[in-house]
């Protein structure tokens, strides 16, 4: 099919619908936390998911994106680049030396969504530095390699920005991740930034890296966030989380999926579709909504039952936003993996 077909067309907005619904779930988690639990703690759970998130992609992605043969700090700066390019995450690139390179995140940050960021402490953000781009060199066995900070937006600045720089000796771990608020990053030039190769990475492809990169973050924060809290209290957050982004976006995912305000049978076609739109099984059998798998969690090694009550949280969130008086009840096995059998009345 080609780029204008109007099928793919329609999948590739309910994917960036997907892609809208799980970065506002991921940022809104780490609110809930905050608020919750308070800035210390909020910062723990972010150095928490992105030093896992690091160790788990930042090796295999530096080979998807063939740039592990470049010197550490260029290969370091260049990851990041492409692979926020890749998720819709607006970033520049800046080499200055094979030994020194730039990345800055200008405003509006990604992450931080719209007014969100007026509620991220900068420990937070610190914590996000600490967890990845602190230990790239450890992951690439130079520990000379460290990230220099000069800005953060969450204090004001004009956006996020630092650099990659391989000093002339190992560095401690104190030492990998150091702030310079004098130093200033060079201007961006697009004509001087990395480029993905477009036969590797035609639009279907990108599209679809859309949605998953948004998820990943979600994948990533759930059993991170039951590992440490312990599943009461991390269910807890995690449904209450998805209820209330659920309540707040089913107006906007909704219209990727030509639905809206409806009753309990109409809203189970909706959450069908927007199952399968996040790459699942699912089918309305009986009257009920049987899903068959959740490939958000499939091969998390530490996957825990209460996981799942960030899904529960999400739909139920959304049917209140399609009507007050629907509900949704999930059913799951004594392990609480998938096949999920959803009853909405």
């Amino acid at each position: 099919m080609s780029d204008g077909d109007p099928t793919e067309q329609a999948e590739w907005r309910r994917w960036r619908a997907i892609a809208d619904l799980y970065h506002a779930y991921f940022t809104g988690l780490v609110l809930t936390v905050v608020t919750r639990r308070g800035a210390a703690d909020a910062a723990e759970f972010v150095f928490r998911i992105f030093r896992r998130q690091q160790q788990e992609r930042f090796l295999p992605g530096l080979a998807k994106l063939g740039i592990d043969h470049l010197p550490p700090a260029v290969a370091a700066a260049q990851y990041h680049y492409l692979s926020n390019w890749i998720g819709g995450v607006h970033v520049e690139y800046m080499y200055e030396s094979d030994r020194k390179a730039w990345i800055r995140y200008p405003p509006p940050r990604w992450i931080w969504r719209g007014t969100a960021i007026c509620a991220i402490p900068s420990e937070v953000s610190r914590a996000m530095l600490r967890g990845w781009h602190a230990n790239n060199g450890v992951a690439l066995g130079n520990l000379k390699l460290g990230f220099v900070c000069t800005k953060q937006s969450v204090d004001g600045q004009d956006g996020l920005e630092g650099y990659y720089y391989e000093y002339d000796h190992p560095l401690e771990v104190d030492q990998r991740l150091v702030f310079a608020r004098h130093c200033e990053a060079p201007h961006f030039d697009p004509s001087n930034a990395p480029a993905l190769p477009v036969e590797s990475w035609p639009t279907p492809r990108l599209a679809k890296a859309y949605r998953n990169y948004a998820m990943e973050y979600v994948r990533t924060a759930a059993p991170v966030l039951v590992q440490w809290l312990g599943p009461d209290e991390a269910g807890h957050l995690l449904h209450l989380t998805g209820k209330l982004i659920g309540m707040q976006y089913f107006a906007d995912v909704a219209l990727a999926f030509d639905a809206g305000r409806s009753d309990a049978a109409a809203f189970g076609a909706f959450a069908q579709a927007l199952l399968v739109a996040q790459g699942d099984t699912a089918e309305i059998r009986d009257g009920t909504l049987v899903q068959h798998d959740w490939r958000l969690m499939t091969d998390v090694a530490d996957y825990h039952p209460a996981c799942a009550r960030m899904l529960e949280g999400l739909l139920g969130g959304l049917a209140a936003g399609c009507g007050r008086d629907i509900a949704v009840v999930l059913g799951t096995a004594a392990d609480g993996r998938p096949p999920f059998a959803w009853t909405v009345c």
